[in-house]
C-alpha cells in the first residue's frame, strides 16, 4: 500500500451529497476513487435535497446565497448519517462553521465559463437586445461591462433545467462552468469557452472541496490521497479574496489563481451588479502561502474604493 493511503481504513464510509445530476456525477467520482484506493471499505452516497435545490423562483443572492446548499449536508455529517460531503467548491461558503474542516480538495476541471447557444457561436456574435440567462451576479456584472447591449435575466435550476429554457426559446444563449458540463458529458453543448479577460471564474470554480467534521481525524487520514495540492494552493488564495472582502452571492465578484513556473499568479475584482463600477487587481505570491495572496488581491481591490460597492450590497 502506498504510504500516502491511509493504513487503518474504516469498514464503511458514507457520502452526504445533493441529488442533482452533477452534484450525484461528483459523488460518484469521489465514492470510486475511494473505492479503488480501499477495495475493503464499503463506500455508499446518501443523496439529500437542500434547500437551495427547492427554491428556485427566486435567486440565489435574495434567499441566503449558495450556503443553501451545504448546510443539509453539515447536518447529516454532524448527527452520524453520513461521514463526508462533497461539494462544488465555489458553493462552500468562505467560511465553515466550527466543527467542519475541508478535508481534500481535489484536482480542477476547466474553470471557465461556457457559452452555450443553439444559434450563436459566442458572445460577440449575439445581436442587440438578446437574452442572455445566467444565476450569477459575478458573471451578469462582467456582461454589463462588456456587452451593455445585452440583456442579462435570471437563470435557475439545475444544468439540465437550464438547457431545457435556451432549447425552449427563452434566452438566445445561456452562460454556464464549464466544468459541469464536462462532468455530465455535455461538451457538446458548448459553443465556446468565454475566456477569464472576459467572464473571471467564481472563487473555486471547478473544484471539488471535500467536507467532513473536525474531529474524524480517521475520515481525513483516508481522504488525504484526493488532495491536489496545486488546486488548492489556488483555491485557499481565492477564498482568502473573498473572506477578506466578505464574498457572497450578494456580491458581484470573482477571483481566479493559476499556478505559473513554481509561483500562483491571481486576478481579482469587485464590480457594481450593473458593470458600471468595477476594480481589478492582480498580484503574483508564493504557493507556500496562498492566503496572503489572496489577502493582498483584496487588499488592492479595497484601495481602488471596493469598500464602497461592498458596503451598498451588503446593506
Amino acid at each position: 500500500m502506498s504510504p500516502s493511503v491511509s493504513p487503518n481504513p474504516l469498514p464503511r464510509l458514507v457520502i452526504a451529497s445533493r441529488e442533482s445530476a452533477l452534484a450525484m456525477w461528483q459523488a460518484e467520482h469521489i465514492r470510486d476513487r475511494l473505492r479503488a484506493l480501499y477495495p475493503q471499505t464499503q463506500v455508499s452516497i446518501l443523496g439529500m435535497t437542500t434547500q437551495g435545490d427547492q427554491i428556485l423562483d427566486v435567486s440565489l443572492s435574495k434567499i441566503g446565497g449558495k450556503g443553501l446548499f451545504v448546510k443539509e449536508l453539515e447536518t447529516a455529517l454532524e448527527d452520524g448519517r453520513a461521514d463526508l460531503a462533497v461539494h462544488s467548491l465555489k458553493d462552500v461558503p468562505m467560511v465553515l462553521p466550527e466543527g467542519f474542516v475541508l478535508a481534500a480538495i481535489g484536482e480542477r476541471e476547466d474553470p471557465h465559463d461556457a457559452f452555450v447557444s443553439n444559434e450563436h457561436e459566442n458572445l460577440a456574435a449575439l445581436p442587440a437586445g438578446s437574452v442572455v440567462g445566467t444565476s450569477s451576479l459575478r458573471r451578469e456584472s462582467q456582461l454589463r461591462a462588456r456587452f451593455p447591449h445585452l440583456v442579462i435575466e435570471p437563470l435557475r435550476g439545475n444544468v439540465q433545467t437550464r438547457l431545457r429554457k435556451l432549447d425552449e426559446g427563452q434566452y438566445a444563449a445561456i452562460i454556464l462552468a464549464a466544468a459541469g458540463l464536462k462532468r455530465l458529458g455535455l461538451s457538446a453543448r458548448i459553443r465556446a469557452i468565454i475566456s477569464s479577460q472576459d467572464s473571471l471564474p467564481a472563487v473555486g470554480q471547478g473544484a471539488l472541496g471535500i467536507e467532513c467534521r473536525a474531529d474524524r481525524t480517521d475520515v481525513v487520514a483516508m481522504l488525504k490521497p484526493l488532495h491536489h495540492a496545486d488546486t488548492a494552493a489556488c483555491v485557499l488564495a481565492e477564498r482568502a479574496m473573498s473572506r477578506a472582502l466578505n464574498g457572497s452571492c450578494q456580491v458581484p465578484l470573482g477571483g481566479f489563481a493559476e499556478v505559473n513556473a513554481g509561483q500562483l499568479h491571481m486576478r481579482g475584482f469587485v464590480a457594481s451588479p450593473d458593470g458600471r463600477l468595477m476594480m481589478r487587481a492582480e498580484s503574483l505570491g508564493g504557493i507556500a502561502d496562498p492566503e496572503a495572496l489572496g489577502k493582498r488581491i483584496a487588499d488592492e481591490l479595497l484601495a481602488q474604493g471596493a469598500g464602497r460597492i461592498l458596503a451598498s450590497l451588503n446593506g
